[in-house]
C-alpha cells in the first residue's frame, strides 16, 4: 500500500480506509471487551437497571471501569459524591494518554480530534499509539482515522455484550466462578505485550508498578490508578535524553 503523504497544511489525512483499518485492527481486542460487557450487562440487570437504562449508560456514558465502579457503588440511597469522584480519579489516566497522542492530534480539526477522543478506550489508544509510532519509524504517513475506527470496534462490541449480557445470560449469579472478572487482566495483559516495551520503557513501567502497588496497600479507593499513571509518566520524562540544541 503507498504510503499516506501528509497535507499540504500539515493536517493528517482522515480517510475512510483508515478508520475501516483502525477497526478491523482492534476486532480481536474487542472480542475480550465483549466479556466483561457481557459481565456488565448481567450486572445491571441485577443491580435492578432496566434494558433501556443499561444500553443508554453503555452508549452514552461508554466507560468500561467506570461504568462497573458505578454498579458497585449502585443502591436505594446513591452517594453521589463518592461515585464522581472514584469515576473521576480512574479517568484522569485519559490525561496522559491524550497527551501521548497530541502530535498526531493537533494535526487533525477540532471536530475530528474530539470525536475520534470520545470513543478513545484503553484498547484503541493503545492500538493507535503502536500504529502512529510505527508509521513515523518506517516514514509512512499516519491516517488520522484510525484511532476513530478502533475506538468504534470497541464501541459496537461493547454495546453489543451489553445488550446480550442483560437480556439473555441467565444464571450467573458469581461471574468470578467462572473466571469472568479476570477479562480485564487479561485484555490490558495483552495490550501490554502488543505495545512491545523497549530498554527505556523499563524504568516506567517499574516506577508506575511499585506506584500503584504501594499507593493500592496504604490508601483506599482507586488513587492507585492515577499514582501509577503519574508516576510512571514522570520517570519516562526524567529518563529521556534531553534535545540537541538547536533541535525541533
Amino acid at each position: 500500500m503507498k504510503p499516506l503523504a501528509p497535507t499540504s497544511s500539515g493536517r493528517l489525512p482522515f480517510t475512510l480506509s483508515g478508520l475501516c483499518a483502525g477497526y478491523r485492527a482492534c476486532i480481536p481486542v474487542s472480542i475480550g471487551v465483549a466479556v466483561y460487557g457481557v459481565l456488565f450487562g448481567l450486572l445491571a440487570r441485577q443491580k435492578g437497571l432496566s434494558l433501556v437504562e443499561a444500553q443508554s449508560m453503555s452508549l452514552f456514558v461508554f466507560a468500561g471501569a467506570s461504568q462497573l465502579i458505578a454498579l458497585d457503588l449502585w443502591g436505594p440511597e446513591l452517594p453521589v459524591f463518592s461515585l464522581i469522584a472514584t469515576t473521576f480519579i480512574v479517568n484522569l489516566r485519559h490525561v496522559l494518554m491524550g497527551a501521548a497522542l497530541s502530535p498526531q492530534l493537533l494535526r487533525l480539526s477540532a471536530g475530528k480530534a474530539f470525536g475520534s477522543l470520545f470513543f478513545m478506550t484503553d484498547e484503541s489508544w493503545a492500538l493507535a499509539l503502536t500504529r502512529w509510532a510505527e508509521d513515523r519509524r518506517n516514514a509512512a504517513g499516519s491516517d488520522g482515522a484510525f484511532l476513530l475506527g478502533a475506538g468504534l470496534a470497541v464501541y459496537s462490541f461493547w454495546n453489543a455484550s451489553t445488550a446480550l449480557g442483560h437480556v439473555l445470560v441467565r444464571g450467573l449469579d458469581d461471574p468470578a466462578r467462572y473466571g469472568l472478572d479476570f477479562a480485564f487482566t487479561a485484555v490490558f495483559t495483552a495490550l501490554l505485550v502488543g505495545l512491545k516495551p523497549r530498554r527505556a520503557d523499563v524504568l516506567p513501567l517499574v516506577a508506575a508498578t511499585v506506584a500503584a502497588l504501594m499507593t493500592a496497600r496504604f490508601c483506599p479507593g482507586k488513587w492507585y490508578i492515577l499514582a501509577g499513571a503519574l508516576a510512571g509518566g514522570l520517570a519516562a520524562a526524567a529518563s529521556s535524553p534531553a534535545p540537541a540544541k538547536g533541535g525541533q
